[in-house]
């Protein structure tokens, strides 16, 4: 499997590169983050956002569990993280399956219930305000993605 990296320099770099990814995004596609808090996910959640044409305030759902944004297509924004039974059925096939893009924080935390195919993004700190981005693809779909947007 390949691995696609990018270095960015600043969350500004980190919303615009999510932005310009989120212009080849289709209904079902399905993005999981993980990184350590304050990583940048959130930031890159707003760039994917921003690129789907919404227009609301994106925040983490940390507290809500799923956030619902209404843009080009659906954006489904979870946040995993405080989920105490990953084996609960929540309906997450729902989301990994409708019409919409959705991004899963902290998905290591509900790896049962993820779709086969999907694009796994790491966050890291490389200090001050550098990040690496490193992305990979389990599906030809999100080769393709990756392709078009770490080109």
């Amino acid at each position: 499997m390949n691995t696609y990296n990018w270095i960015s320099g600043s969350p500004e770099e980190t919303f615009t590169f999510a932005a310009k990814m989120a212009e080849h995004l289709k209904p079902g596609d399905v993005l999981l983050l993980e990184g350590d808090l304050g990583a940048g996910k959130t930031t890159f959640t707003k760039g994917i956002a921003k690129g789907l044409g919404i227009q609301r305030t994106v925040n983490s759902p940390t507290f809500t569990l799923i956030k619902e944004y209404r843009g080009r297509m659906p954006l489904y924004h979870m946040d995993v993280y405080r989920l105490e039974d990953s084996g609960e059925d929540l309906g997450f096939d729902e989301y990994f399956e409708g019409g919409g893009v959705t991004i899963v924080e902290w998905a290591h935390m509900i790896k049962d219930q993820l779709p086969d195919e999907y694009l796994e993004i790491s966050i890291r700190h490389l200090g001050d305000n550098r990040r690496s981005i490193e992305a990979k693809p389990n599906g030809k779909r999100y080769v393709l993605l990756c392709e078009e947007s770490f080109s």
